[in-house]
């Protein structure tokens, strides 16, 4: 059996059938619990199955002694959400069509991102193996609440103001204004910024291994691919903007932009400075690009 286990791991072709399967039985798990909470509140609902979903993700990681399993989530997460959420309650004014284009676009983009950058089962983050080295006591809860679950909580909140616009679109007919328009643009730009700054790095990798990337957008920023994912729910927020004005108070238009905020410190307080660490310890040339380029503009 585990023989069996290692073979289906080491292949590429069965490692992409795996993780399609475990998403699937996560979206169908995800599915029958918000229609279990039919009484909840509709955030309430959404929240319930995405844990019950990164749960589902997080145990089938363990399974295969890969918290990688969850890599995907980010990106499979929200459109499937989103997109379920607007059809669930009808809501198809264009500030919802124009979410749901920018919310896919990314959502593609950076899933067809990670399947390129993606091995096989037997290959994890690196970062998750550090965590295991520092932790090896408190692994599993280090596994489940800051790999799995804290990322969850943070684009789910991040999703809140699409959540919301969908909701107030069923309820009320939506036209487009300059903040729906600002935020579609603001989207666009982000995933884009993070599609040309990947292709970069993987086209500069290939000839340059062991390399720091100074080429195109990395000649800018040190970072312009998180400086995409970041702008990208900014951009949600600036959506949200387009009913928020008219249909809530001021603390109803400013709490849903913790998301957003809680997505950019997560970037500026720990994706970057671990990148950075590893990077300063791996090429010594980083020091110097680290004078010269700025960290996001």
């Amino acid at each position: 059996m585990r023989t069996a286990i290692e073979k289906l791991k080491s292949s590429r072709s069965w490692s992409f059938v795996v993780i399609t399967l475990i998403y699937l039985i996560a979206t169908a798990i995800g599915a029958w619990v918000f229609a279990l909470l039919s009484e909840s509140h509709f955030l309430v609902r959404l929240f319930a199955a995405d844990f019950a979903a990164t749960v589902l993700v997080w145990l089938w990681g363990v399974v295969f002694s890969n918290s990688s399993v969850y890599d995907p989530y980010w990106s499979v997460a929200p459109p499937l959400m989103l997109t379920g959420y607007a059809l669930y309650v009808g809501a198809g004014s264009l500030p919802v069509v124009l979410l749901q284009i920018a919310v896919w676009y990314w959502a593609i983009r950076l899933t067809g991102n990670w399947a390129y950058t993606f091995p096989n089962l037997n290959k994890q983050d690196w970062r998750y193996d550090m965590y295991k080295e520092r932790f090896p006591r408190l692994w599993h809860i280090v596994n489940f609440t800051g790999i799995n679950l804290m990322p969850t909580i943070v684009v789910f909140l991040a999703m809140v103001p699409g959540f919301l616009l969908i909701d107030m679109s069923a309820e009320t007919q939506l036209n487009t204004d300059i903040f729906t328009w600002a935020g579609f643009v603001v989207c666009l730009s982000a995933a884009t910024l993070q599609l040309v700054s990947d292709t970069q790095a993987h086209r500069f990798r290939k000839t340059h291994r062991g390399e720091v990337c100074t080429v195109g957008l990395w000649s800018r920023s040190r970072h312009p691919n998180y400086l995409g994912e970041i702008l990208m729910w900014w951009g949600v927020y600036l959506m949200f903007l387009t009913a928020a004005g008219e249909l809530l108070s001021w603390r109803g238009v400013l709490l849903p932009a913790a998301g957003a905020l809680a997505n950019t410190c997560l970037f500026l307080f720990i994706s970057i400075p671990m990148m950075e660490k590893r990077q300063m310890a791996n090429k010594p040339a980083y020091a110097e690009y680290r004078k010269t380029v700025r960290m996001l503009l």
